[in-house]
């Protein structure tokens, strides 16, 4: 079979990325642009400022992305995007770029999920088979689905409120310790006390597999109002510790629903796969190894790097999509909200993130 190559393009909340990926899983180029330093004096992301920084940024990545990669408009097999969920100006900003390309190029256009580039990520580095159960934290997505086939997703659970990336950015923001939250809060951990304060584990010992972390986050905040103006380094330290250990069980007792119910409905699944960028903490790591060892099931996780937000993962969804002959019209809509399991349930308090 000929090599494909493709241009991916994300941009769906605070990082500009483009990159090319080629059907024999070769990464050519990955160039990622964060945008922290503008977002870090707000304590989060603003919508309009990620949207501007996109539209200032996104030419000079692809243009970058390209020379990288060595070669020509001309070797691109397809241009995919980022065609939701997310920000919906940053997406409009990447979904508008890869109609151009698409256009002037006369080539195949590509609107990727920007979960199903995460959900796919593991297919590009380890050729995970399918199905597998699939972990997706992050800032704006705290899911667990199995993963049949491209855009196949059984839906096994979702945030109910809060997703767990941004309970750590939350955290971070109440303990003063910036922005983005999740290292943050991780490095302020590696020194504290995870038994000094009593948290909630929110929803664990329950049926099911939905998360909930919006009590966990408050009562962060009723013992940051207790502890009072005077906190140390150390009464930080113990609470991003004891933070990061309720979410995290929380997040180990739901995985293990989880795997109970794909090993009914797949008793040959393999694979237990964690993505998005909590995936990057190690804590996190440690307890899944652990789960996943006492379950004697594979515990697959990509590189860091492409835990968070890149084009590579936008570019080898858009690769697995092409192969399959899926491409899409020039006149694609940018979409806001867009599930991987059409026939799941919105969740009452979760809007795009479930």
């Amino acid at each position: 079979m000929k090599q494909l190559t493709v241009l991916g393009l994300e941009s769906s909340c605070d990082e500009t990325a483009a990159a090319v990926v080629t059907s024999d899983r070769e990464i050519l180029s990955n160039i990622v642009l964060s945008q922290t330093e503008e977002h870090a004096p707000f304590g989060g992301v603003v919508p309009e400022i990620a949207a501007r920084a996109h539209v200032t940024q996104m030419d000079r990545l692809v243009d970058k992305a390209m020379k990288e990669a060595r070669i020509s408009y001309g070797d691109l097999s397809a241009v995919a995007a980022t065609a939701g969920p997310g920000l919906i100006g940053g997406v409009l900003v990447g979904l508008m770029t890869a109609k151009a390309i698409a256009a002037v190029c006369d080539i195949p256009l590509i609107g990727v999920n920007h979960l199903e580039g995460h959900a796919l990520t593991v297919r590009l580095t380890e050729k995970t088979a399918f199905p597998y159960l699939l972990l997706l934290v992050s800032g704006g997505h705290s899911q667990l689905l199995i993963v049949e086939g491209v855009g196949k997703y059984k839906r096994l659970g979702t945030t109910i409120d809060d997703a767990v990336g941004e309970a750590f950015d939350k955290t971070a923001k109440m303990l003063g310790l910036g922005f983005p939250g999740g290292p943050a809060v991780e490095k302020a951990a590696a020194n504290g006390d995870a038994t000094r304060f009593s948290l909630p584990r929110p929803m664990k010992g329950r049926e099911g597999c939905d998360f909930s972390f919006s009590g966990l986050k408050t009562a962060v905040r009723q013992t940051c109002e207790k502890l009072g103006p005077e906190v140390d380094k150390q009464d930080i330290a113990d609470l991003a510790a004891s933070f990061q250990k309720a979410a995290v069980e929380s997040l180990m007792d739901r995985v293990g629903n989880a795997l109970d119910e794909f090993k009914d409905l797949f008793p040959e699944g393999e694979s237990l796969v964690v993505a998005g960028g909590v995936a990057a903490n190690q804590f996190l790591r440690k307890q899944l190894e652990a789960l996943s060892s006492s379950r004697k099931i594979n515990l697959v996780v990509p590189p860091p790097k492409l835990c968070t937000d890149n084009g590579a993962m936008i570019a080898w969804a858009g690769l697995e999509r092409l192969q399959l002959g899926q491409t899409d019209p020039l006149d694609l809509a940018a979409r806001a909200r867009w599930p991987l399991d059409a026939e799941a349930k919105p969740a009452p308090y979760a809007g795009y993130k479930a």
